[in-house]
């Protein structure tokens, strides 16, 4: 498995608290549905393993590789598809189309989330829905969520460690800083920094942009905060 992929599914793989957000909508929906941004498969392979067709979009081809090995080792059918959601175009339609973990405000701008909004309202059939988690803009003063742990994993005898801290900049965007370690079977250890950006984006901001590609305000579910994680707004969008 690559290094991208151990450490996302050091960081993201534990992460539950938003499955029953995704498994409500995705049970109410008819026909396939899209996850963008799917990572190693933690909401695709979930839905996948109750009966919803699903397709899997990510930019990085060794994340789709750790899924697929998962999906071929669970008797799953998940269609995995390695493109840039900026520019994605699958000459299909969906009822419904999941963008968890904050992946709208990852994208590094406005311009970025634009065209993602604009791909995604192009594969969206009539009456279909877009639910996309987002972070909305904590206080300043917010120096992370509180006696936050690192998030631990064991594979193959390497043992990976990320701790999270989280600044506020003065524009409202989210750095996330993590310390990654990893301990080898002999010992050895390996330390590196990574940090994610998260936008700045609350709920109304990305309902007035969504409707320029046409899509529809339809209504919000909240993911409540956990331990080292912050709570996210799902918010619906409507195709008419």
């Amino acid at each position: 498995m690559s290094s991208a992929a151990v450490w996302h599914d050091v960081e993201c793989g534990g992460y539950a608290a938003d499955l029953p957000v995704w498994e409500r909508l995705a049970g109410a929906a008819d026909g396939p549905l899209l996850e963008l941004g799917c990572g190693t498969g933690r909401v695709a392979l979930r839905l996948a393993g109750r009966n919803n067709e699903v397709w899997a979009v990510d930019a990085d081809a060794s994340l789709l590789g750790a899924l697929q090995e998962r999906a071929a080792a669970q008797g799953l059918g998940v269609r995995a598809i390695c493109a840039d959601i900026r520019a994605l175009d699958l000459d299909r339609e969906f009822e419904l189309i999941l963008a968890p973990m904050q992946l709208l405000q990852m994208l590094g701008s406005a311009a970025g989330r634009h065209a993602t909004l604009e791909r995604a309202a192009d594969h969206l059939a009539p009456g279909g829905r877009l639910a996309a988690a987002i972070v909305e803009p904590p206080s300043p003063s917010l120096n992370g969520p509180a006696a936050a742990l690192p998030d631990v994993r064991e594979l193959d005898g390497w043992v990976y460690s990320s701790l999270p801290a989280v600044l506020v900049t003065a524009g409202g965007d989210l750095e996330i800083h993590r310390h990654r370690q990893a301990v080898s079977p002999d010992g050895s250890l390996s330390e590196e920094e990574h940090t994610d950006r998260l936008d700045a984006l609350d709920a109304d901001a990305l309902e007035a942009e969504a409707a320029t590609p046409g899509l529809r305000r339809a209504g919000r579910l909240e993911v409540p905060p956990t331990d080292g994680y912050f709570g996210s707004t799902v918010v619906i969008l409507e195709r008419p």
